[in-house]
C-alpha cells in the first residue's frame, strides 16, 4: 500500500531516538579515533579509511568522495529507498509512534506497522509449543536423544528453548488457529504452515522433527531449524525466508553470545547447530553458526559490532573437500581479511571432527587450545598451497610460486604484504638461508607486476587450482574455449572484441590468443588463413595437437591448457556459443567501464571545482556515463542469465554486478 504522509513529529522523534554509529556500524566496521568513529567509505571503492561518523552531531561525512548526512539520508542512499521508507523502519526498529496528516489512513498505517508484532508473537507461541512437546509423552524420544546421544542437561535444553514437533499433519495449526484463533494467513506469513497443493487447507511444516529456535540479535524468535529423528529428508529443514527471517543475515547462537564474544575479544563460527550448543554447554559462550550459508558481509560485520580486535575464528569440517569446505564458508569474509578488516583465523579440529564430536571426548580446555592456536586465513591459505608440493620438483615449484603470486597479490597492506613474501622466500630457500634475500626480491617483483597489472578486479583464490578462478578470469576463458570449439561463434567474437575495444586482461589468455590469431591469420602455417565461421579451428591449427603441444612446452600457456580439452560440462557451454559470448564481452566491457568509472572519480575528486569548473564538470560527465553503461550492461546481464543459469561462471558474474558502485 501507498505510505500517506508521515507527521513532522513522527519524524522528529524518530530522529532524536536513531544513533547513526548503531545503524551505520551495520554496514561498515568503524573504528574509535577520539570522539569520532572512522572506516571504508561505501559509498565509493575506498582503500583507506575517509569515512567518519560523529556520535555528539549525528552526521556522517566522507573526506574522499564528499558524501555526508545524517542517519535517513545514509540510508537512503545506500539502499537506495525513499524517506518515508526509512522512517517506518526505523520508528520500528526504535520503538516510535508513528503518525500521519492523514488521520482516515492512519488506522491502515499502524496495522502494517504491527504486521512484524505479530509474527514475532505467534513465532513465540510456537516456541513455547514446541519446548512444552518435548516434555510430552509425544516428545520422549526427542527428549532421550538430546539427553542421550547429545549429552545435554536440563539448562541448556531450556537456555537454547529446544522442542519438538508432533508428528500430526495439522497438530500446530489446530493450536494456533482453531485454539489461539491467530488468522490463518499470519501463520502462513510466519513460515510454520503450508497450504496443500491440492483441495484447501494447510499442513505443519515441521513434523515429528527436533525443534531449534533461531533467534536474532535482540532473542526474539523469527524461525525454527528442524532436525529429523529418523531418516526423513532433509535432515534440516529450516524456516522459509519470512518477514522476520532472512538465514543471510543471521547468525544462530548470536544473543546468547554477544556479551561472551566481547568479553573474550573473539567470535567462534562454527557450522551447525549442535556444534554452538555443545560449545556453550562447555562453556566456550562465544560460538555461533552462519546457518549452512557461506559468511557475507552483513554477518561479519554483526559479529564485527561486539569484538574490538575483529578476531573471528572459523572452525569447519575438516573432510576430504577440507580447501573447498573452508572457501564456502569463509565466503565474503576473505576480502575483507585481505584487506585487513578482520582477523581472520582457521580452526581445523584433528581427525576431521566437527565441534560437538570433539567436545565428548576431550575437554572445554583443548579446544580452546585450538582456538589460541589457529593460523591466520593467509597463513592457513599458504598452507594448503603447499600441502603434498615437493618443491624440489620444477614444474611443481613454479606452479606453486604462481599460485603464492596470486594470494599475496590481494593483500591491500604494504607491510603485511611484504610480511609474508619474506615468509614464502624462507619456505622456497629449503633451509638455504642464502637464497632467501634472491627469492624474497623475486617474489616481491612478481606481486609488483601482478597487482599493477590492468586485470586487477576482486578476485577469489582458490587453493586447489595455480590459477585465479573469478568472473572475470572465467568470462575470459569461456569465450576462448567456444572460440576454438565453436567454429560459428568466432566471427561474432572478433567483431565484438573489435567493437568494444576489449583485450584479454590475463596474461595466459592474452599469450594464448595471440598464438591462435597466428594461426589463424597464417603467420605460423601460412596455408591458414582465417575465414569467419566457415573453416573449422581444429582444421586451421593442425587438429589442435600442435597447439597443445605448445601449451605443454611454455608454462604461460600450460594455465589455459584445459580449455583444449572439453568435458561433458564444457561441451555443453560450447554448445550455449552465442549465449555464452553475449555474457562474456558485457562481463570484460563491464570490468572496463569500472576501470574508467574509478579513474575519472579519482581525477574530479583531486580536482579543486573552483579552479578548474570546466575540468570538473567534464570529470562529472564522464563518471555519469561509464555509471549509466554499467547499468546497461546489467540489463543486457539480466536477459542473458535467464538463459544461463547452468554455467559454471554465471553467480560469480551476477554477484560482481551487485557489487557494482552507483
Amino acid at each position: 500500500m501507498d505510505i500517506p504522509r508521515l507527521h513532522p513529529d513522527t519524524v522528529e522523534a524518530v530522529r532524536e531516538r536513531a544513533d547513526i554509529v548503531d545503524i551505520v556500524s551495520e554496514q561498515v566496521v568503524l573504528k574509535k579515533q577520539g570522539k569520532d568513529f572512522v572506516g571504508l567509505c561505501p559509498f565509493h571503492d575506498d582503500k583507506s579509511p575517509s569515512f567518519s561518523v560523529s556520535p555528539s552531531k549525528q552526521f556522517y561525512y566522507c573526506f574522499s568522495c564528499g558524501a555526508g548526512g545524517n542517519a535517513f539520508k545514509f540510508l537512503m542512499e545506500l539502499n537506495q529507498r525513499p524517506f518515508a521508507d526509512v522512517v517506518l523502519d526505523l520508528a520500528r526498529r526504535y520503538q516510535v509512534a508513528v503518525k500521519t496528516l492523514e488521520p482516515a489512513k492512519r488506522q491502515a498505517l499502524q496495522q502494517q506497522l504491527s504486521l512484524r508484532e505479530q509474527l514475532f508473537e505467534i513465532a513465540a507461541i510456537a516456541a513455547k509449543f514446541y519446548q512444552h512437546t518435548l516434555h510430552h509423552p509425544d516428545g520422549e524420544a526427542a527428549l532421550r536423544y538430546l539427553q542421550t546421544q547429545r549429552r545435554l542437561e536440563e539448562g541448556t535444553i531450556q537456555q537454547f528453548q529446544l522442542g519438538y514437533a508432533p508428528g500430526g499433519w495439522q497438530t500446530l495449526y489446530g493450536y494456533l488457529v482453531e485454539q489461539k484463533r491467530y488468522p490463518v494467513e499470519l501463520v502462513e506469513k510466519a513460515g510454520l504452515i503450508v497450504p496443500r497443493q491440492k483441495g484447501s487447507g494447510y499442513y505443519d511444516r515441521f513434523r515429528d522433527r527436533l525443534m531449534i529456535p533461531i533467534q536474532d540479535a535482540q532473542g526474539r524468535v523469527i524461525g525454527f531449524g528442524g532436525r529429523s529423528l529418523g531418516d526423513e529428508q532433509p535432515k534440516y529443514l529450516n524456516s522459509p525466508e519470512t518477514e522476520l527471517f532472512d538465514k543471510g543475515k543471521v547468525l544462530y547462537g548470536l544473543s546468547q553470545a554477544k556479551a561472551a564474544i566481547a568479553k573474550a575479544d573473539c567470535a567462534v563460527l562454527v557450522e551447525g547447530y549442535f556444534d554452538v550448543i555443545a560449545l556453550h554447554a562447555a562453556g566456550i559462550a562465544n560460538a555461533v553458526a552462519s546457518l549452512g550459508t557461506a559468511l557475507n558481509v552483513v554477518q561479519v560485520r554483526l559479529l564485527l559490532r561486539y569484538t574490538e580486535s575483529k578476531q573471528i575464528v572459523l572452525n569447519f569440517d575438516a573432510d576430504a573437500a577440507g580447501v573447498k569446505a573452508a572457501e564456502r564458508a569463509i565466503g565474503e569474509a576473505a576480502d575483507m581479511a585481505h584487506r585487513g578488516e578482520l582477523q581472520l583465523r582457521v580452526l581445523t579440529i584433528p581427525e576431521g571432527k566437527d565441534a560437538d564430536d570433539y567436545l565428548k571426548s576431550n575437554t572445554a580446555a583443548d579446544y580452546q587450545a585450538l582456538i589460541d592456536a589457529a593460523p591466520l586465513w593467509l597463513d592457513w591459505q599458504i598452507q594448503q598451497l603447499l600441502k603434498d608440493t615437493n618443491l624440489r620438483q620444477a614444474d611443481q615449484f613454479q606452479q606453486a610460486t604462481q599460485s603464492v603470486v596470486l594470494l599475496l597479490g590481494e593483500i591491500a597492506n604494504a607491510d603485511t604484504r611484504t610480511h609474508y613474501i619474506r615468509h614464502c622466500a624462507e619456505i622456497f630457500s629449503q633451509g638455504d638461508s642464502r637464497l632467501v634475500p634472491l627469492l624474497a626480491e623475486n617474489l616481491l617483483a612478481q606481486v609488483r607486476r601482478q597487482r599493477r597489472s590492468p586485470q586487477q578486479p576482486k578476485s577469489e583464490i582458490h587453493v586447489a587450482k595455480p590459477w585465479s578462478t573469478n568472473a572475470l578470469e572465467q568470462a575470459e576463458a569461456a569465450l576462448l574455449r567456444v572460440f576454438i570449439h565453436s567454429s560459428d561463434c568466432r566471427q561474432a567474437i572478433v567483431e565484438a572484441l573489435d567493437e568494444r575495444d576489449l583485450q584479454f586482461s590475463f596474461s595466459h589468455h592474452r599469450a594464448l590468443w595471440r598464438q591462435i590469431k597466428a594461426w589463424c591469420l597464417g603467420s605460423v602455417a601460412p596455408e591458414l588463413v582465417f575465414q569467419p565461421a566457415a573453416a573449422a579451428l581444429p582444421q586451421q591449427i593442425s587438429n589442435l595437437r600442435q597447439l597443445r603441444d605448445r601449451c605443454a612446452e611454455d608454462p604461460l600457456l600450460g594455465q589455459v591448457y584445459h580449455l583444449l580439452q572439453l568435458d561433458e560440462k564444457t561441451q555443453r557451454d560450447a554448445l550455449r556459443g552465442p549465449l555464452v559470448v553475449r555474457a562474456a564481452i558485457a562481463c570484460m566491457e563491464k570490468n572496463m567501464c569500472e576501470k574508467r568509472y574509478r579513474y575519472f572519480l579519482n581525477l574530479w575528486s583531486e580536482q579543486d571545482c573552483t579552479l578548474t569548473p570546466e575540468q570538473h564538470a567534464y570529470y562529472q560527465k564522464q563518471i555519469y556515463a561509464e555509471k549509466q553503461r554499467i547499468q546497461e550492461l546489467e540489463k543486457q546481464r539480466c536477459v542473458t542469465f535467464a538463459d544461463l543459469a547452468q554455467l559454471p561462471w554465471v553467480g560469480e558474474f551476477y554477484a560482481s554486478f551487485e557489487d557494482t558502485e552507483g
